[in-house]
């Protein structure tokens, strides 16, 4: 039996417990449903709980959504960053895509559902301009690393107009593969092809050893 501390430290995590269940249970709904299909009733049934248990730890849906929102962006905003020991390279670059790809397809909903999300959640969308801004920021600061090291020639506009193609292909990328035939591998095949597309945005202003590397990248990923 229990001593009355030990209940009651157990009685304490068990919120907690129940919360991230609901959290896990939600984004794999989310992610293999859509958003939209997807009710509070329907997260409590494949939980296997009552909607009165998964209404004391959130009021609506929306809390939800915004709970994943924050685990996506805590993760997100950890991987747009540059080296702060030396200039960048394109493994850097290929590297921060790879990751940050990842990540976007760990909570894919959000990007599946993004103008259905944001056009109802003024604070979601704020949040996500916020994340395009940063990662627009992150991008441009690869750029004028790879300039300053050599292998990467073009002009201060150039960069900036490369960072936001950079940018929005990521941002749109698995709305636009839903559109495409299905390719060998499913549709976690198509991050690398993604990540690969974002590099030949930037493979045009790359001279010696780092536009060969990308020529060897669209060798191994587009056969």
């Amino acid at each position: 039996m229990l001593r009355t501390r030990d209940r009651v430290v157990t009685e304490r995590k068990r919120p907690r417990r129940t919360r991230e269940r609901i959290l896990e249970a939600s984004l794999a709904l989310f992610n293999l449903h859509g958003e939209p299909h997807i009710t509070t009733a329907d997260i409590a049934d494949d939980m296997n709980i009552s909607p009165g248990n998964l209404y004391y730890h959130f009021r609506n849906k929306d809390e939800i959504i915004y709970e994943l929102f924050q685990a996506f962006e805590r993760k997100l905003g950890a991987a747009l960053v540059v080296p702060e020991e030396r200039e960048p390279d394109v493994e850097d670059l290929w590297l921060f895509l790879h990751l940050v790809f990842e990540i976007i397809w760990e909570y894919r909903f959000l990007y599946r559902d993004l103008d259905e999300l944001t056009s109802r959640n003024t604070k979601l969308a704020a949040h996500f301009a916020r994340i395009i801004e940063q990662g627009t920021t992150t991008v441009l600061t690869l750029c004028r690393g790879l300039a300053r090291s050599g292998v990467l020639q073009a002009n201060e506009r150039e960069m900036a107009a490369l960072a936001h193609n950079v940018v929005m292909v990521v941002t749109y990328w698995l709305s636009y593969q839903k559109l495409r035939p299905a390719r060998r591998g499913g549709d976690e095949a198509n991050l690398d092809l993604g990540a690969y597309q974002v590099l030949a945005l930037v493979a045009p202003y790359l001279v010696g050893p780092a536009r060969e590397l990308i020529d060897k990248l669209g060798d191994a990923y587009l056969h």
